[in-house]
């Protein structure tokens, strides 16, 4: 029996605003169905503003219907970048895809990155010191598809100016020389040319650098441009972009156990578990495809328990600073540390984050940093600072875990690499891990190209992903705001139950646009109609931002929208939790959660922020910064 097409037709929205009306469309999934709509058709859906993706209903039905005589082409494990990204170039080949993940989308290493996107200024260094063309190869490669990154998601991602001080005269022309380097290597995909500026034109575009460090004198400062991007927001917009394409995408789904075809020895599907119900199912596919992260040896341990490792993992902290540590728009990098590290400080959301450090670790759900790799990240900006760098100005501190990759094929361990590695050690299962943000979308390419070998898939088209807009991209600019600010209101609820009106200021029509691109609109239409107020305060997060998600963005949980959709963990851990209440109480009235539910959900979610270690929940030890 074959699985049939999902169709889903008719209204799902409508929103009254001022006297119009919107209505919203959802888009059929093909999971079922033989042969995927053409190239320009899945561009349509994608860039449709009233496209509302199909509900985790539908999608835990395609799934299920993905049987043993009617299989998905191809089942992704793990919902990070490379996971999602995956998801969205097998669909847009017209290949029947699902994708499951256990936690939420982005919920691991995706959402605790730099917030970079960058060919690697270090990997250059390294590559021209020791004549390594293979680290060159990876410049080359990363800054091609920077630029890719930013124009696929302009509303998420921007070029952004950083800072190299000089405190001699050697570290200008060693700088600048290296620097004109990576302009050059950079070629046609350059953002902006690099320059120098003197030590007073330097003062006056970051005005908290000092002009000493270490009884050194500031000669100077050399400003490259790389990308920055909101990476958790980033990577759920190629989840529901993979979900317009025909994707059938479920988060809080996780794998218990690959189903083996005994005469083949051939990995064919899994069994999985939603964790939201408690129920399990089966799901057949021709090639599975192991996409989760730090976590893809346990994967891997399914279909072979004595596999070979090939995940190395590394820590990587980061610390958030209000925003007078550094000026909007321009970044600031210590290029040596007392360890030889880069650390970099930049301009982000509104804040300032600083870091990484990179560490040995242990694999784990939830990873929390050090206080001494918090110490360490102070000190090493505080050197370059004329203010005060102190442990209580931390707003939010988190570890993520990098997986670094080695061939396990490899007959040593000098095959640790930076770069990504995709093998099938074993029959109709494809691991992709390694790698990096940037090169997310290549990496997908790689092991949806790797699964079409393995399971002789016949894919319609080739890969599209070079050029596609993710969802809410198309048609967005950056002057687009200027139409929330103009034509809404926020209708605000005051103790007394009155709804009154407040203006749609400036911080707040831009933070939709970036945060939504062409799908702002929507949420200001909720906005419109009874939940303008603000969640935070000093904040531009409103009360619709949970409801649109909850409805149009599989957000499913209170962690989900405070730390993936509206990043507001990250920013300030203890804003946060003043506002998880409001957001429960928003949830619970989209996805009819009772009492209990509820109190689950604010234990659930205050234990997260537990692990954000923000100068009020810190483990306090005598360091140099009070």
């Amino acid at each position: 029996m074959s699985a049939t097409r999902i169709r889903r037709f008719g209204a799902v929205l409508a929103a009254a605003a001022g006297g119009t009306s919107i209505l919203l469309f959802t888009r059929p999934s093909i999971a079922g169905n033989d042969r995927g709509p053409s190239p320009d058709l899945v561009r349509s859906q994608i860039n449709d503003s009233k496209a509302v993706v199909p509900s985790r209903v539908v999608q835990e039905s395609a799934l299920i219907a993905a049987n043993n005589s009617n299989p998905l082409d191809i089942l992704v494990i793990g919902g990070g970048a490379t996971g999602c990204g995956v998801a969205l170039d097998a669909a847009t080949r017209g290949l029947r895809v699902g994708l499951v993940e256990r936690e939420d989308f982005s919920s691991g290493t995706s959402s605790r990155s730099t917030k970079l996107i960058h060919g690697g200024v270090r990997y250059l260094e390294k590559a021209v010191f020791n004549l390594d063309y293979g680290q060159l190869k990876l410049v080359f490669h990363a800054l091609e598809e920077r630029k890719q990154v930013i124009r696929n998601a302009p509303h998420l991602s921007n070029a952004l100016p950083c800072m190299t001080p000089c405190f001699d005269w050697f570290e200008v022309v060693y700088y600048w020389v290296g620097l004109k380097m990576y302009d050059l290597v950079a070629g046609r995909h350059l953002l902006h040319l690099s320059r120098y500026y003197s030590a007073q034109e330097s003062a006056e575009l970051f005005p908290t650098l000092a002009m000493k460090a270490k009884d050194r004198s500031l000669k100077g400062a050399v400003v490259y441009y790389d990308g920055q991007m909101n990476d958790s927001r980033l990577n759920v917009g190629l989840a529901l972009t993979a979900a317009l394409a025909g994707a059938a995408v479920l988060n809080h789904a996780e794998v218990i156990s690959l189903i083996k075809d005994e005469a083949s020895n051939r990995i064919i599907g899994a069994r999985i578990r939603n964790n939201l119900s408690g129920k399990e199912f089966d799901t057949y596919a021709k090639v599975v495809v192991n996409a989760a992260g730090p976590f893809c040896d346990s994967v891997r341990k399914l279909a072979d328990q004595n596999v070979q490792p090939m995940i190395c993992p590394s820590s990587g902290v980061h610390i958030v600073l209000p925003d007078y540590y550094s000026p909007e728009g321009m970044g600031l990098i210590v290029p040596k540390t007392k360890d030889g590290r880069v650390v970099f400080m930049l301009p982000w959301l509104g804040r300032t984050v600083a870091g990484t450090t990179d560490s040995d670790t242990v694999i784990t759900l939830l990873p929390e940093p050090h206080e001494d790799e918090i110490q360490f990240i102070l000190d090493a900006i505080s050197d370059y600072l004329n203010v005060k760098v102190r442990r209580t100005d931390v707003l939010s501190a988190w570890s993520g875990i990098r997986p670094l990759a080695m061939d396990p094929s490899a007959k040593n361990t000098e095959s640790i690499s930076r770069d990504h590695v995709v093998c099938e050690d074993f029959p109709g299962l494809v691991t992709i891990t390694g790698g990096k943000w940037t090169t997310y979308r290549s990496m997908a390419e790689d092991a949806v190209n790797a699964a079409i070998k393995s399971g002789k898939l016949n894919p319609s088209n080739g890969c599209l992903t070079q050029n596609l807009r993710l969802v809410g991209g198309d048609g967005w600019d950056p002057s687009s705001f200027t139409v929330l600010a103009q034509q809404y209101v926020r209708m605000k609820r005051t103790y007394g139950g009155k709804f009154v009106p407040g203006v749609m200021d400036t911080a707040v029509a831009k933070h939709l646009s970036h945060a939504y691109g062409i799908m702002a609109e929507q949420v200001a239409i909720i906005a419109q109609v009874g939940l303008g107020k603000r969640l935070a305060h000093g904040y531009p997060f409103l009360e619709a931002e949970v409801a649109y998600c909850a409805r149009n963005e599989y957000c499913e949980s209170a962690v989900d929208f405070v730390a993936r959709r509206c990043r507001l963990a990250f920013l300030d851990t203890d804003a946060a939790g003043r506002a998880l209440p409001r957001i429960i109480e928003i949830m619970a009235t989209e996805h009819k959660w009772d009492k209990s539910r509820r109190k689950q959900e604010l234990q659930k979610a205050k234990e997260f922020l537990e692990t954000f270690k923000s100068s009020k929940n810190k483990q306090f030890h005598d360091g140099k910064h009070k």
